[in-house]
């Protein structure tokens, strides 16, 4: 029996594809590559690094200047690729750079900054103690979390100067939906630490400036062009509400390409199995709520026509049955797929091939 949906198949050889089947017409403007921002993530395993490997390759192919970020801290974007990476763009094709985000690293350098801060406004007496509690907080829960956020943030909130495109090969997705929503998390956690010191005029001032101001069509709901938001603190107060002001600042602009469906999307990445359709409809409804827009859902390793013997029948006798149920539960997103390969994915040769497919699959 044919699978519900087969799409390719592999040739003779250990790596030509030779395309066969239909696509489904519901795929064929996907449109992703020409959003700034695309976000590739789903349960462990399902293989996401690949396809946000092949996509990147793809996107580049076509003349558009991009980076692949890895945000998983258990990499394997280098793995894929066959290429050391480490936490600054390597350029492993014409347009094409790659990094892993290392979580550790980020940690370090944010206490760094933090510390340097403390040097300038704690007395001299204190700043050994304080370096120690810093230290101690390195290993807190939410720490790397935190840290790792604000790279991303940067990352997407920096000027198109040095790529048009950018993909975030991510964690799996309880990891990805709690670094999208940290934000709000830390923005409440900063209004009530100062909302706790309110009885001090100069931070009440501070938490008057960090609190959006209604009404005013405003880049940043935090600005107001006329006022000097930091006015009449000391330089100590003011240096530290300038800090919060920036993180805020940092993102609520990382929020907003976020929402932005023009600027950015999710790609979420499954297998037709029980586990990865549950976590995915959970996710996808998740960021729903966010507000945060799915763009598709990829189907992978779907079982090619030509796979034979007894076991695979029953095996794409069981994948028709959760196609159906992916079109079922997912039906409001376009729902490309890639096949089932004979080899392991490993190296630029067959990443290639890959972004071939995936280009017929409308992307």
């Amino acid at each position: 029996m044919a699978p519900a949906h087969g799409y390719g198949t592999l040739a003779a050889g250990p790596f030509p594809l030779l395309l066969t089947g239909r696509v489904d017409i519901s795929t064929s403007n996907l449109d992703l590559l020409h959003r700034r921002l695309l976000w590739v993530g789903g349960k462990g395993g399902v293989g996401k690094t690949t396809v946000a490997a092949a996509l990147a390759i793809l996107a580049a192919s076509r003349g558009q200047r991009c980076l692949i970020v890895s945000t998983d801290p258990a990499h394997s974007l280098g793995d894929v690729f066959d290429r050391p990476l480490d936490d600054r763009p390597r350029r492993l094709l014409p347009n094409l750079d790659a990094l892993e985000i290392d979580p550790d690293a980020e940690v370090d350098a944010h206490l760094q900054r933090v510390i340097e801060q403390m040097r300038k406004l704690a007395a001299p007496e204190m700043l050994t103690e304080l370096t120690r509690q810093m230290q101690l907080t390195r290993h807190s829960p939410g720490t790397q979390e935190a840290a790792l956020l604000e790279r991303i943030a940067r990352l997407a909130t920096a000027p198109p100067d040095d790529y048009d495109l950018i993909i975030f090969d991510t964690a799996p997705t309880g990891h990805t939906l709690r670094l999208l929503t940290l934000p709000e998390a830390m923005a409440a956690w900063t209004d009530g630490l100062l909302s706790h010191n309110r009885k001090s005029a100069e931070l009440g001032k501070v938490l008057q400036h960090l609190t959006p101001r209604s009404g005013r069509d405003l880049n940043s709901p935090f600005d107001d062009p006329n006022e000097d938001p930091l006015s009449g603190l000391d330089q100590r107060t003011r240096s530290v509400a300038e800090t919060l002001r920036n993180r805020r600042r940092l993102f609520h602009q990382a929020r907003r390409q976020l929402e932005d469906p023009a600027a950015s999307g999710f790609l979420f990445v499954l297998t037709a199995e029980r586990l990865p359709i549950l976590e995915t409809v959970r996710a996808v409804e998740s960021l729903r709520q966010a507000q945060i827009p799915v763009a598709a859902a990829l189907v992978n390793r779907v079982i090619p026509d030509s796979a034979d013997g007894h076991f695979l029948q029953q095996r794409r006798l069981q994948e028709a049955s959760y196609l159906q149920r992916i079109d079922r539960e997912l039906g409001h997103l376009p729902r490309p797929q890639l096949p089932w390969l004979e080899t392991d994915v490993q190296g630029i040769g067959i990443l290639q091939q890959l972004a071939t497919l995936l280009e017929q699959q409308g992307f």
